[in-house]
């Protein structure tokens, strides 16, 4: 079944949090994967998720701060993971099936955002790489071990909006733009749950893309604060300007795509304010552009990726 890129109608909106979307919802020996699990959205998500009774891994590149955060969490379990390093990637899901533990939510929340030009592994552009990159290759290498009914989760942003996919210059060799690659990525993202799910849905795996929306995380570590309030990030006082949402408030629709059973036997969409989202030619504020809902362009992304990454799952 091929669902729809309309909205469902949630009940919910902008203001729900992840703890509201969970209400009623018992995951009590659920096994969640929450990548970035320990910091902004990832944190929100992971003690949502906690609180609802599900068991967290969390992958962290500086497992040391994870461990820390975490510290009063219950139910939430550490583990050494940088999506910049495919070595990494793989050590870590080799150890995820030497233990055997089935996978019933992964949600991809780690990434970075508008940094300045780096280059990771063989010479690819940092955003493209660790935030979709990595993650396709992580969740490749764990195929074995997602659960039947599984859902995964890609956090991807309204930045989709920037840019289609730089089919001829991914890595930005012919000139950095930090915006343009990381909508990019976040365009990627969106393209890399379409075809997850197109792939996964016969055998009960599902996956969404979530835009949580706009929120002040440490996402934004590369903006000074004088750049954050000529953005109307802020205002002059530092709080955060009207229209942005609490990390809890971030992190619903993520929680909401992960659980909700309204989304029993869809797949493969764009998610916002905790519904699945409307094309944005139809939709009043937001919504998904057609470039990152295109079937075609999800396969060749497809391609591209275990092409680079050596990882078709």
């Amino acid at each position: 079944m091929t669902t729809k890129q309309h909205k469902l109608n949630s009940g919910f909106n902008a203001d729900s949090t992840a703890d509201e979307v969970l209400a009623g919802i018992d995951l009590t020996g659920r096994t969640a994967l929450v990548t970035g699990g320990y910091s902004g959205l990832g944190l929100a998500a992971t003690k949502a998720l906690t609180r609802a009774g599900a068991h967290v891994i969390v992958p962290a590149r500086r497992p040391a701060e994870a461990t820390a955060a975490l510290k009063h969490v219950p139910r939430t379990e550490v583990d050494a993971l940088d999506l910049a390093d495919l070595d990494s990637v793989r050590g870590f899901a080799d150890r995820r099936i030497d233990d055997g533990r089935r996978l019933d939510i992964v949600i991809n929340s780690a990434g970075v955002m508008a940094c300045p030009e780096s280059r990771v592994g063989p010479g690819w552009e940092s955003q493209f790489a660790i935030n979709h990159l990595g993650h396709f290759a992580l969740i490749g290498r764990l195929r074995p071990v997602l659960a039947s009914a599984a859902r995964v989760v890609a956090v991807t942003s309204g930045a989709h909006g920037l840019t289609d996919i730089r089919w001829d210059d991914p890595h930005f060799n012919a000139g950095y733009d930090r915006w343009l690659a990381y909508g990019q990525s976040k365009t990627a993202n969106v393209l890399f749950a379409l075809h997850l799910d197109r792939l996964g849905r016969e055998t009960g795996l599902r996956a969404f893309a979530a835009h949580p929306g706009s929120i002040l995380t440490p996402l934004q570590r590369h903006f000074s604060r004088e750049e954050k309030e000529s953005l109307g990030w802020i205002t002059s006082d530092g709080t955060a300007a009207a229209g942005f949402k609490t990390p809890e408030q971030g992190a619903a629709t993520a929680v909401w795509a992960a659980t909700s059973p309204l989304l029993e036997g869809h797949g493969g969409v764009y998610c916002e304010d905790c519904d699945i989202a409307d094309p944005a030619d139809e939709a009043a504020d937001g919504g998904v552009k057609p470039w990152a809902i295109d079937p075609e362009s999800a396969a060749r992304l497809w391609e591209l990726s275990a092409e680079l990454t050596g990882v078709n799952g």
